[in-house]
């Protein structure tokens, strides 16, 4: 009795039509994408940086009081706060890249409006352009993981290198901008929406490219007729993770915590150091160049954290030798802020540097997909930029309190110790929503 011959069916071949794409952009286009994304990334920082060394010819031109410049330092922080929770939304209706066309469209059209005279347009122009960085904020490191994810490490430092220069070029240039065209502080802020226009048309090639996927979005492989049958169906992508698991996950406040603790002092500095040191008998040019020139150091720690973070063992080391940095600078600028300045801003700027770039770092690394990225870098940036806006705010207030910049430097050391406790959790290797 013969055995029954059983006809198997050819393996199904793959196709080149359903081979996945890469995550990422590729062959001559990286360079351009990669151009693209740091030039937005360029100007999240600009319009903040570029206020506070003509802050107290704002205060004076508005008639404005201390308090009152602390609060508008303080609007585009709060803004980086509430409107974060905005992006998601928004991120599946038009999708992230063309979101951040939108948000730089804003940011241009806020910088100008901050402009116009009258305390209204002030505060409303600065309100926008907040709200237009907040959602840029958001978007950046899911765009990281996505459209790079062969390149994160890499692409993490061009982004913090880029929001320290955004940050040291607006901060350097107000004042000097002022003596070389003889403008006000108007026309000089009103410069700053070039380099956001600018960005926004290095995107549109971003806009334009047909298969580009939105990871909230996903489109199905297309499969060839008469492969149906065999071709196994493709795994769907994991559901992205809601807002309100993270809240229940430790490792997701442990990096909200941290970037919301080291953006209070990095915000309360890049708004009141010019003013501290003006206080302390420095001209108003150069109190500007020196948190401008805080931002040089500032950069290449930045640049180097994603490194850092990867290599250094243990994990906390790289948190830790950024507050001490931080603490050094702090210090000093309760010691002998003017004569020992460079020293200080050198300090201060390795240690602020390093810390924004294991801050961004940890919302990727913490987080598997693109899906939990976006969910996490919203968490982060949300919750975190309202712990901030305390910074601005606190520091213009125990300073009007205090009639000096003792205590409110002080509180920021203090600040630093609550950081470090952050930094040991966020600097675990584990994901976000992960038993282990």
């Amino acid at each position: 009795m013969t055995s029954p011959v059983t006809h198997q069916a050819p393996a199904a071949r793959p196709s080149a039509s359903r081979q996945p794409s890469p995550p990422g952009p590729a062959g001559a286009r990286t360079l351009q994408a990669a151009v693209a994304f740091s030039l937005a990334a360029l100007n999240l920082r600009i319009a903040v940086a570029s206020l506070s060394p003509v802050l107290t010819e704002v205060e004076h031109d508005e008639h404005l009081s201390s308090f009152g410049g602390g609060v508008l330092s303080t609007v585009p922080v709060v803004c980086f706060g509430a409107f974060a929770f905005l992006a998601p939304r928004l991120t599946r209706r038009f999708g992230p890249h063309h979101l951040l066309w939108y948000a730089l469209l804003a940011l241009t059209g806020g910088i100008v409006l901050r402009s116009v005279p009258g305390v209204l347009a002030l505060f409303g122009g600065t309100l926008i352009a907040g709200a237009a960085i907040a959602v840029g904020n958001v978007l950046m490191p899911q765009l990281i993981k996505h459209d790079f994810a062969g390149r994160a490490g890499l692409m993490l430092g061009c982004y913090s290198l880029a929001l320290s220069g955004g940050a040291a070029l607006a901060a350097g240039m107000v004042v000097p901008l002022e003596s070389a065209t003889g403008w006000g502080w108007r026309q000089v802020l009103a410069l700053w929406a070039v380099p956001s226009l600018v960005a926004a048309l290095a995107w549109l090639p971003e806009l334009l490219v047909p298969d580009r996927r939105s990871p909230n979005r996903r489109r199905p492989e297309p499969v060839e007729q008469g492969e149906a049958a065999t071709a196994a169906p493709a795994p769907a992508p994991a559901p992205a993770p809601t807002l309100r698991a993270l809240w229940r996950d430790r490792t997701a406040w442990a990096v909200t915590l941290y970037m919301g603790l080291q953006s209070l002092g990095y915000y309360a500095i890049l708004s009141w150091l010019p003013t501290l040191l003006q206080d302390h008998g420095m001209s108003d040019g150069q109190a500007g160049w020196m948190l401008s020139f805080s931002s040089f150091p500032g950069m290449a720690a930045s640049f180097a954290a994603p490194w850092l973070q990867q290599r250094l063992r243990p994990a906390f080391a790289a948190p830790l030798a950024a507050a001490l940095l931080c603490a050094t600078g702090f210090v000093g600028l309760l010691t002998s802020p003017v004569s020992g300045a460079y020293l200080w801003m050198t300090a201060l700027g390795l240690g602020q540097g390093l810390a924004v770039g294991l801050a961004l770092g940890y919302i990727v690394a913490r987080s598997p997909d693109a899906h939990h990225t976006g969910r996490l870098s919203t968490m982060a940036q949300g919750v975190g930029y309202l712990i901030a806006c305390l910074g601005p705010l606190g520091l213009g207030l125990l300073h009007s309190a205090s009639g000096g910049w003792s205590l409110p430097v002080s509180v920021l050391l203090a600040v630093l110790v609550a950081q470090t406790v952050a930094a040991f959790g966020a600097s675990r290797d584990r994901h976000v929503l992960t038993s282990s």
